[in-house]
């Protein structure tokens, strides 16, 4: 009986599309069985909303996402609604780590053993793939992509993709903390699919032969361009918090209580609560990549202490001095994420200080005068 041929094994990017969380691009990877033309996906970007406690767990950083094994044809029909381009690189293998890797596959995929604990960088549908393929060759992927690195932090891709959608960039430069911003290697690099894709053109097997012997188009692309620059200057935030500290200063001298109430409030309620998003995603939930965040230090959940200072200040009456005490404490952490920022540089939030230390010394330097100016 002659012996069953070894399978064809690639690896499936998916281009990103429109909708936020497909921002990022996708992996499988494909096994093809040549002597009955099956053609198997191997996806682990599979999840289900229905489970019990599944948007707890996601805010928490516990989601389990799971690995499911589907017909190629049918797993490429929602890429090609979505317009989204598809490409196969299809990989030199032995005959025996082919057939290895699909075996493991399949037991991966039965539903027993196909859930994992997903993290968005470095247990993710991409790297899931980048280390089957790297467990096929004995490790040879991460020793050929671990030595260099081109720059690339999990942050600043991470703002590269989510450029288009605002929030979502505001939400990754504000959020991330010091851990996502250093440098990565190549082998790291390759949480994201084009990454992994361009880390496996890179690789030569022993004998010196390239991994991928040959690259297909499977889908065209269709979406636009998605890539678009989006930044913020610092020194035009910083002229911007200058602006708006300088507004909260001539609304005191000038006897506006009730915009600069309103002023003062808003801005308290937006520090306070972008404080304690920041302090609970380090304390309470499983995202390394939001721990020791130095933003803590530009926004204090303290800032819910003020409030009551700006119903005094709406109804004509001196803030306190508590308040003035407080809103001094606030400054001066200001000016200790400078000297964190100049001296261990954890992050880049130059920016983000820029913006808003002028506003922190305006809103002292304004609970000052009142308080030293009583209302009649």
């Amino acid at each position: 009986m002659p012996a069953m041929a070894a399978p064809r094994i690639g690896v499936m990017t998916m281009a990103p599309g429109e909708v936020f969380w497909e921002r990022f691009g996708h992996d499988a990877l494909v096994v093809v069985d040549d002597t009955t033309g099956a053609a198997t996906s191997y996806n682990f970007g599979y999840f289900d909303m229905g489970e019990p406690g599944f948007i707890p767990n996601f805010m928490r950083g516990r989601m389990q996402y799971m690995l499911a094994a589907l017909p190629l044809q049918e797993d490429l029909a929602n890429y090609r609604a979505e317009g989204r381009g598809v490409t196969i690189q299809w990989l030199t293998l032995t005959d025996a780590q082919a057939t290895t890797l699909a075996h493991k596959l399949a037991l991966n995929a039965l539903p027993e053993n196909a859930r994992y604990r997903y993290d968005y960088f470095r247990d993710n549908c991409t790297t899931r793939v980048r280390d089957a393929v790297n467990d096929a060759l004995d490790g040879l992927v991460e020793r050929q992509l671990s030595t260099t690195s081109n720059g690339d932090s999990y942050r600043s891709e991470s703002l590269r993709l989510s450029a288009p959608t605002t929030w979502m960039w505001l939400g990754f430069d504000l959020g991330l903390g010091p851990a996502a911003s250093k440098p990565l290697s190549f082998w790291d690099d390759a949480f994201l699919p084009e990454h992994l894709a361009d880390g496996l053109d890179r690789i030569k097997l022993e004998n010196g032969q390239p991994l991928v012997h040959a690259t297909e188009t499977l889908l065209p692309h269709r979406l636009d361009n998605l890539d678009k620059s989006f930044g913020l200057n610092t020194w035009l935030l910083g002229l911007l918090g200058c602006v708006f500290g300088g507004l909260l200063i001539y609304l005191a001298r000038a006897g506006h209580a009730r915009s600069l109430s309103a002023l003062l409030c808003i801005t308290w309620i937006k520090c306070a609560l972008l404080g304690v998003i920041l302090v609970l995603g380090w304390w309470l939930t499983d995202h390394w990549a939001m721990w020791r965040n130095a933003n803590i230090l530009l926004f204090s959940p303290l800032a819910l202490c003020l409030l009551p200072a700006a119903v005094r200040i709406y109804k004509g009456k001196v803030p306190g001095q508590f308040a003035f005490s407080l809103s001094l404490i606030l400054t001066l952490l200001g000016v200790l994420a400078v000297f964190v920022r100049w001296i261990f540089n954890p992050q880049p939030n130059g920016h983000w200080i820029a913006l808003m230390l002028p506003i922190l010394v305006a809103i002292t330097a304004t609970l000052h005068y009142l308080n030293s100016k009583p209302a009649r």
